[in-house]
């Protein structure tokens, strides 16, 4: 009996000796994977944000001279001139979001409404320039008549971005703590927009005869001013809503409890406002409670 109970006792811490070799899948042991975090449900946030914006004004005056050039042979050919540049402009702005979440295993869905005003978000522009036209298209003169026009077009053009909302749809990926995500969506935008152009037209007119020898002689005509397509216009718009897309991405880390914060670049461009088209990079820090 005595040997029996010894021979149990060697075989016991035989096995006992073994199975602390063994593998820690094998032995029960597994440590289970950082739980996801649970993203599903309405959240609510403030940002701040940094905004460069991009405006287009080498069309705004367009609308202003092919009203002054209407019906003419100048409407045309100045229609296609370039007359002010693109510029650049930085701001910061502030704002706030509301947005539902829909988690299915690590995949989440969502729809937001993002809020932002910007301070001071304004550019301008100014240019002079001179084109001359020599027998424009549609110019009908006698025989041996020579018209050149020598426009000069004066412009400047200004915009203010004063506030958007963006109503997006987004998708992303949860990862512990973490949920990177990209969206997409409409934008709407306030801005405060104003154009003006002063033109002044001359025109000369060169008559070329050719006598009974055969010899040319071109006879230089006066140069007259052209009254009726030689004027001012101005034209402004305040507080003009304008729609247009944004894309962007971003990063989102569960902070403790529902509190998160949020990091995100987004691009919006609009439709133009009086020919002139405005787009925006905008960086934003976040702070938000998801319930």
């Amino acid at each position: 009996m005595r040997r029996f109970l010894l021979a149990a006792v060697i075989f016991g811490v035989a096995c006992g000796a073994q199975a602390a070799d063994m593998p820690d899948f094998l032995r029960g042991s597994i440590s289970a994977p950082t739980p996801t975090r649970n993203w599903d449900g309405w959240y609510v946030g403030g940002q701040v944000s940094y905004s460069a914006v991009a405006s287009d004004f080498s069309k705004s005056v367009v609308g202003l001279t092919n009203f002054i050039f209407r019906d003419s042979v100048l409407q045309q050919p100045t229609s296609q001139f370039g007359l002010l540049a693109k510029t650049t402009t930085q701001g910061t702005g502030f704002g706030g979001f509301v947005g539902r979440n829909y988690q299915l295993d690590d995949l989440v869905f969502g729809v937001e409404a993002n809020y932002n005003y910007f301070d001071r978000l304004a550019t301008s522009t100014s240019a002079s320039n001179s084109l001359e036209l020599v027998n424009p298209p549609g110019q009908t003169n006698p025989p041996g008549v020579t018209s050149t026009y020598v426009v000069t077009l004066t412009g400047r053009a200004a915009v203010q971005v004063k506030d958007a909302i963006t109503f997006r749809g987004r998708a992303g990926w949860a990862a512990g703590n973490f949920l990177p995500y990209v969206f997409g969506g409409v934008a709407v935008g306030r801005m405060d927009v104003s154009r003006s152009v002063t033109s002044t037209v001359t025109r000369r007119d060169d008559v070329t005869t050719t006598d009974f020898f055969g010899v040319t002689t071109t006879t230089i005509g006066p140069t007259l001013p052209v009254p009726a397509q030689s004027q001012s216009l101005i034209e402004q718009k305040t507080n003009a809503f304008t729609a247009g897309w944004t894309a962007g991405l971003g990063m989102e880390y569960m902070l403790w409890g529902n509190v998160f914060m949020r990091g995100e670049w987004e691009y919006v461009k609009f439709l133009a406002v009086k020919n002139t088209v405005v787009q925006a990079n905008n960086l934003r820090a976040s702070i938000a409670y998801k319930f």
